[in-house]
């Protein structure tokens, strides 16, 4: 029997373990992938506190699991297929290896990148179209790119493309971005990037592998092409949510949980913490702190704290 069981081993899964563990709990974590979450798509991580050297997603998740290895936490490389009794004092987590029982889950399942939903870009996915620039971008030295999106992690991407890329695209549906005006100035200082700004992808083309990205113009709907072998979506992201929905666990209409300030769910014993819950800012610094209150509450529940 678990005291907390977590789901999810991002920024948000591991803190909520640090703190599950510290306040004396038996506790596990369940990561069907590998610890780290969206963080590790992350070439650059400048705004984490402490860590002025800009650490990548994966050095940081790195560190982050390490800290977490100091103390006596359970990680199980399983996917969770359902949650028994969500709604009792124990619950039942159901994974193809076996069944566990817990007394509190705290879901950390994060979010998804979303798709674009233009035509090719199933047929391209994996070759040439991308959801993660430092995944993949490595691929195409020398080569033409774009990046569709006008948040942070759009120009996040264009510039860590720039590095390598020999031109770089950015495609934005509007004249304004949603992303910070020091990335914005960075990418426009920038000679190997370049902004269009009213633009929308048609169509994705090419032989075996993308070879141009077809556009539109929103403004005028004058249409042209982009020469490119690599396109990046970067245009937000989708909670992963649907275990925590299947249990019973209310969501907003876009799918993220439902939280109080203590980042308790409508179910008793149930808490969320991370990308997957409402939040007005999706980082890793605050799917770190929303880890430390989910597991303080969750702590709090099983001391009988009010």
């Amino acid at each position: 029997m678990y005291d907390v069981a977590i789901i999810g081993g991002g920024a948000a899964g591991m803190s909520a373990a640090i703190y599950a563990a510290r306040g004396g709990m038996n506790t596990v974590v369940f990561e069907k992938l590998s610890c780290g979450g969206q963080m590790t798509r992350t070439n650059e991580i400048d705004n984490y506190p402490g860590f002025a050297d800009t650490p990548s997603g994966a050095e940081l998740a790195e560190a982050i699991k390490n800290h977490a290895g100091k103390f006596d936490i359970e990680f199980k490389n399983e996917g969770v297929k359902e949650i028994r009794g969500a709604d009792c004092s124990v619950k039942t987590i159901v994974t193809r290896r076996g069944e566990y029982q817990t007394r509190t889950v705290i879901f950390a399942t994060g979010a998804s990148p979303k798709k674009l939903g233009a035509d090719g870009e199933e047929k391209f996915a994996g070759a040439g179209v991308s959801y993660c620039a430092t995944c993949d971008g490595a691929f195409f030295k020398n080569k033409d790119a774009v990046v569709v999106g006008g948040g942070n992690t759009a120009f996040e991407d264009a510039l860590y493309l720039a590095n390598f890329c020999e031109n770089v695209y950015i495609l934005n549906r509007s004249k304004r971005f949603r992303a910070v005006k020091t990335l914005v100035e960075k990418v426009k200082v920038n000679p190997k990037i370049t902004i269009y700004t009213d633009i929308a992808v048609d169509y994705f083309d090419g032989a075996n592998a993308l070879e141009r990205v077809y556009v539109k113009n929103t403004a005028t709907n004058e249409r042209g092409f982009i020469n490119a072998s690599l396109a990046v979506i970067a245009i937000g992201i989708t909670p992963d949510s649907a275990l925590a929905k299947s249990c019973g666990v209310e969501t907003c209409e876009r799918g993220f949980i439902k939280t109080d300030m203590y980042l308790a769910a409508n179910l008793v014993g149930v808490f969320a913490a991370g990308d997957v819950r409402v939040s007005p800012l999706r980082q890793v610094i605050t799917a770190a702190a929303d880890g430390a209150v989910a597991a303080t509450s969750a702590v709090n529940y099983l001391n009988g704290v009010k």
